[in-house]
């Protein structure tokens, strides 16, 4: 698919003048929604600009890239405008856009479109190419430059792959490029570093994992041929295959800024060995904590979309059921009974989710069944005198789960050493035999042990917070004031965790209370906005809007630029707010059944009105507090 395919003259507006980020955002989506991509212009905008809370789209030389993959999509598309002028669109280099591409991908369609849109990234890469573009009179003539460099550039690439063809000797260094969606970044990134390694005179090849797969693949030969690798991803890549290279590992971002300062680290000798089989980390300089803190989030973030889905199914049961069931209430009609079954399923499966995708991440693959294992074994508390679990009073849940994943990891790594000097005609034998067998069978004796004591840990801990009464209002601000702290960080994620595994143990009130103070500080930041205008300026009044549809949907991360702009004034008043309205749920008795969702999930809240009350006081709170405490601008 060409480029040209995807861009049509409706969809191009050239020497067009606006004041900020969020005008250039709407004009395109304007011009994307004449073109016919679209279906709903909210719903797609709404894309964009969750995109764009991640990391700015502005990639610097002037280009902006906003992108979105989204149910709002039709067909995939692009729409493009020029602003000789230039707008501040917080660009990673912090200078204005001028030249822009909108990228409109459908959920769930096929890829052929992104390799056409991998293919513009590059291109916007050239500078004569920008220029041409910038200067053109007429739509027609903007895509009939697109189309003579696209077609330049394919005859480059054939070239390049017929003289690869006949190269004997490997590339320097070799590169692997990854962004979370895939679309933009990862090719940018790719592009910057090969073009950096040739002009240093230091063969560089690019692999790129995007939303269509791997592209341009790094092989065995070359990977052993190479003076070093550089990593430039935000998200994981395969990394066993470059155990014992030197190797750096950076944000995406730094691939498209940096390229000749990563090179030179490699060309230095200025980066560490990497040893896969010691599970050793793949950035440079990363912590034990940093360590713990991103195999803990692969097993939340895996092991989320089942507790999401049962707990809503579970509640939808409670919610047709009659209420005269007494003590059969949820299941005492077939429908109720349907949806608590199915529900319950995909909610049983939290556990071993939970502990495999952790082993996983510590392990790779070998993990996996091991962790799986840990995570049925946590939930049965089977032992040694009980294996199957008949006679217990408390089973280890969440917190055995969550230490048998990171067990059941380095059991594996144990493994991988003790076994390394086997016969290598053993090697495919490794993984499919020794490691699970031998690995599951560690992981019995391990929980069978420790699972008594897990049991009585998680059930004393299950106790004391249902026995808490009155004084769970503490827990409850506590609980909810972390999730304003660092709006997503590790605090958050810790009183996330901790109320989303005591979901297991039946305990409804603290994920209430953790849900309502993550909604808060978006709804801080959207209140505030609204009526305190002489507060905020004229950008930061329009994307305060956005807060009130993140606050509502418990994407706490929508107050972050705020909090990044004026930490000394938005992070306290936020965590006051969320505090309240943690305390108050906790306060009201409020529950939750599903951890994520905000009000859209109000059919799985207890005491719902109360619930809303507590969201809104700690909201108003907050906002007072900020907009009294923060200087008006000046004038």
């Amino acid at each position: 698919m060409k480029i040209t395919e995807l861009l049509d003259v409706r969809a191009i507006d050239l020497n067009v003048s606006v004041a900020s980020k969020d005008e250039a955002i709407d004009h395109l989506v304007d011009l994307m929604d004449k073109s016919g991509k679209i279906s709903d212009k909210a719903a797609y905008k709404k894309g964009i600009l969750a995109r764009e809370a991640q990391t700015s789209t502005g990639i610097g030389e002037g280009i902006a890239i906003p992108h979105a993959q989204v149910a709002a999509v039709k067909k995939a598309g692009l729409a493009s405008m020029t602003v000789p002028a230039g707008v501040d669109y917080d660009s990673l280099d912090g200078q204005p856009a001028k030249l822009f591409f909108m990228i409109a991908a459908p959920e769930g369609a096929g890829n052929v479109h992104l390799q056409a849109l991998a293919k513009l990234s590059m291109l916007l890469m050239n500078e004569e190419f920008r220029t041409r573009l910038m200067a053109a009179k007429t739509p027609e003539e903007f895509l009939s430059i697109i189309d003579d460099e696209e077609s330049k550039r394919d005859a480059e690439e054939a070239a390049e792959k017929a003289k690869e063809a006949k190269q004997t000797t490997g590339y320097k260094v070799l590169a692997v490029t990854a962004c979370p969606t895939g679309i933009a970044h990862t090719f940018m990134a790719a592009e910057n570093l090969t073009k950096a390694g040739e002009a240093m005179g230091y063969p560089l090849k690019a692999e790129t994992n995007g939303s269509e797969g791997v592209g341009n693949a790094l092989t065995a030969e070359e990977i052993a041929a190479a003076d070093g690798i550089i990593i430039a991803a935000d998200k994981n890549v395969e990394m066993a295959r470059f155990d014992g290279k030197p190797l750096i590992s950076v944000p995406v971002t730094e691939g498209i800024r940096h390229p000749e300062e990563l090179i030179n680290k490699i060309r230095n000798g200025q980066a560490p060995i990497y040893h896969a089989e010691e599970g050793a980390s793949a950035s440079t300089g990363s912590s034990t904590a940093q360590g713990f803190y991103k195999h803990l989030m692969n097993g939340v973030s895996h092991m989320l979309p089942f507790v999401v889905a049962g707990g809503i199914l579970i509640a939808i049961a409670f919610l047709v059921d009659g209420k005269n069931a007494g003590a059969n209430f949820g299941s005492s009609t077939p429908l109720a009974a349907w949806f608590k079954a199915i529900g319950g399923v995909a909610f049983d499966m939290m556990l071993p989710i939970l502990s495999g995708f952790i082993a996983m991440s510590i392990a790779d693959r070998p993990g996996l069944a091991v962790g799986f294992v840990g995570g049925l074994l946590a939930k049965s508390g089977a032992t040694f005198a009980d294996p199957f679990a008949t006679k217990i009073s408390a089973t280890p849940g969440f917190l055995g789960a969550l230490l048998y994943g990171f067990v059941a990891g380095w059991i594996i790594l144990l493994l991988k050493k003790a076994l390394k000097g086997l016969p290598k005609s053993l090697e495919g034998v490794k993984p499919i035999l020794l490691y699970p067998l031998l690995g599951v069978a560690l992981m019995g004796v391990f929980a069978s042990a420790v699972n008594p004591i897990m049991g009585i840990i998680n059930g004393g801990l299950t106790s004391f917070l249902n026995g808490l009464g009155q004084y769970g209002i503490i827990l409850g601000i506590v609980a909810g004031g972390m999730m304003s702290i660092d709006m997503g960080g590790p605090f958050n994620k810790a009183a996330y965790v901790t109320a989303t595994g005591l979901l297991a143990s039946g305990n409804y009130t603290l994920m209430a209370s953790v849900m309502a103070g993550g909604m808060v500080p978006p709804l801080v930041i959207a209140l505030s906005t609204t009526f305190f205008k002489d507060k905020w300026t004229e950008e930061e009044r329009n994307a305060g809007l956005v807060n009130y549809v993140m606050g509502l949907s418990f994407i706490s991360e929508g107050a972050i630029p705020f909090a990044a702009n004026d930490p000394v004034h938005v992070i306290p008043s936020c965590v006051l707010g969320s505090a309240i309205a943690g305390g108050l749920s906790m306060a009201f008795n409020c529950t939750l059944r599903a951890p994520h969702g905000g009000i859209f999930v109000i059919a799985t809240i207890g005491n719902w009105p109360m619930y809303i009350a507590s969201i809104a006081i700690g909201s108003i709170v907050g906002a007072v507090v900020l907009s009294f405490w923060k200087k008006p601008l000046e004038k």
